[in-house]
């Protein structure tokens, strides 16, 4: 790695961890990755664990090949740079890093918006119409308002995100880690809960057996010290440790040859410590707590070493700091089980936020079965609806093939009509002529009582009656 990329690389501030030992405890599976190509020339870095991993790596490489770019590099301050100052070196580069950087952003952009529709897939969007513009802003890496051209403004963005993102990497990692001792605690006590008083007593005493065994380990060299690094100068490199030189321990430890220990290589000074506490097939021992270890050794080292927090540890800065007396008489190294991860009172907040998911998730739970069972009954009174005009269309269609069959035929005087027909007209008859015939009878009762009423009225001392004058009805 050259000058130029050493700074750049210091710059981004990129985490170059130990992948193949390390423990994930948290992986972002949004990223894409290609598989990587075996090459004869030095290991290729590992990931910096940012969702634009590639992206960044890329930008860097085309970068590093401008003369211009390489120049105004080297001769700016790294707050200069983190301030946004190099960015602006960007228009002055060559016209062929330019038209490859346009391209890369807009593979990158193309790369966002894909992830986004596939997001919008998994959560059953399929049929809404995606805004890319509006869920690129959550992307701060680029510019998102132009997504053809890499300009100034790209680059700072970069500039700034990659070094937000990874400066807060390793706190989320210790977050993570807490989270993840506080969970095994408290499945530790759920456990012992459901187990009777004598196999509790056992289980306790199990596992006060096994913290103690994890213990009981040979001493730990304060990371970083004269005692650490001769440990590895000795039993690593194979040389006396009377002869130890600082500056010969820095050149057999600088593995890629560019002048600096970057956080890999000084996680590999490590290995030898970590070997004494952690072995992968002891059960008291944890591998996750191993990396939390070496994570908190690397971390140490830095803030001691590393005196302009570019995370990379230089020959000078190295030489520096075996002259203190932080080097030749270091305090005593407290591990992990000297330290427990969190407090009683993060405990009892983390126990408070399990007890009330558990508590939300089961009220949710009930909600959800609620909306079924009136679900089903809404199906139940759905089906009986269904079931009655079912019914009722039959009923129907029964009553109509009932009216559209045609009768049987009756005679009378020789014309066919139908039985129905007669029957009907038969009625119809009897039922006009009965008041007919009622009322001729009481037309010729009273034609008969007539003359009686004529001559009743003539006797003496009654009007006569023109005949004339009688009406008949």
């Amino acid at each position: 790695m050259c000058w130029s990329r050493v700074l750049l690389t210091g710059w981004v501030l990129l985490v170059q961890l130990q992948c193949l030992q390390a423990v994930p405890i948290g992986i972002d599976k949004t990223k894409i990755k290609e598989p990587e190509k075996t090459t004869d020339g030095p290991p290729v870095s590992t990931d910096t664990g940012l969702h634009y991993d590639r992206y960044l790596r890329e930008v860097i490489d085309f970068l590093e090949k401008d003369q211009h770019f390489r120049e105004k590099l080297h001769n700016t301050d790294m707050e200069d740079i983190k301030q946004g100052k190099l960015a602006k070196e960007l228009d002055f580069v060559s016209h062929h890093v330019r038209t490859k950087l346009d391209e890369l952003k807009r593979q990158e952009v193309n790369r966002l918006r894909t992830l986004i529709k596939a997001k919008q897939d998994l959560e059953g969007g399929n049929d809404i119409a995606v805004d890319h513009q509006a869920l690129l802003k959550q992307f701060e890496h680029l510019n998102h308002m132009n997504p053809h051209t890499f300009e100034v403004e790209d680059l700072d963005r970069l500039i700034k995100s990659a070094t937000k993102d990874l400066e807060n990497y390793d706190k989320e990692r210790h977050e993570d880690f807490k989270k993840y001792e506080m969970m095994k605690e408290h499945d530790r006590q759920e456990h012992l809960k459901t187990l009777d008083e004598g196999e509790r007593k056992k289980e306790e005493e199990h596992y006060e057996e096994m913290r103690k065994k994890h213990a009981d380990h040979p001493k730990v060299n304060h990371p970083g010290s004269q005692n650490q690094l001769k440990e590895v100068w000795e039993e690593a490199d194979g040389l006396d440790p009377d002869d130890f030189d600082p500056k010969t321990f820095f050149n057999l430890h600088d593995t890629n040859g560019d002048g600096f220990f970057d956080e890999q290589e000084l996680e590999a000074l490590f290995t030898k410590e970590l070997e004494k506490i952690y072995d992968p097939t002891n059960e008291e021992d944890d591998m996750v707590e191993m990396e939390e270890e070496r994570l908190r050794m690397r971390e140490h080292v830095m803030n001691e070493v590393d005196s302009n927090k570019d995370r990379l540890v230089s020959m000078d800065e190295f030489l520096v700091a075996t002259k203190k007396k932080e080097f030749l008489e270091p305090d005593s190294w407290e591990t992990l089980e000297q330290n427990q991860a969190y407090t009683d009172e993060e405990m009892k907040e983390f126990e408070e936020h399990l007890a009330q998911q558990e508590q939300d998730l089961s009220q949710r739970a009930d909600d959800l079965q609620k909306q079924r069972d009136e679900l089903q009954r809404q199906q139940e009174q759905l089906n009986a609806q269904k079931i009655e005009l079912q019914q009722a269309v039959e009923h129907m269609e029964r009553l109509k093939s009932q009216n559209a069959a045609p009768p049987p035929e009756v005679h009378i005087e020789g014309n066919p009509i139908s039985e129905m027909h007669a029957v009907d007209n038969q009625q119809h008859i009897e039922e006009h002529h009965a008041p007919q015939e009622e009322h001729h009878e009481q037309h010729v009762q009273q034609h008969q009582d007539l003359p009686e009423q004529i001559h009743h009225n003539a006797q003496p001392g009654h009007h006569e009656v023109a005949h004339d004058q009688i009406i008949l009805p």
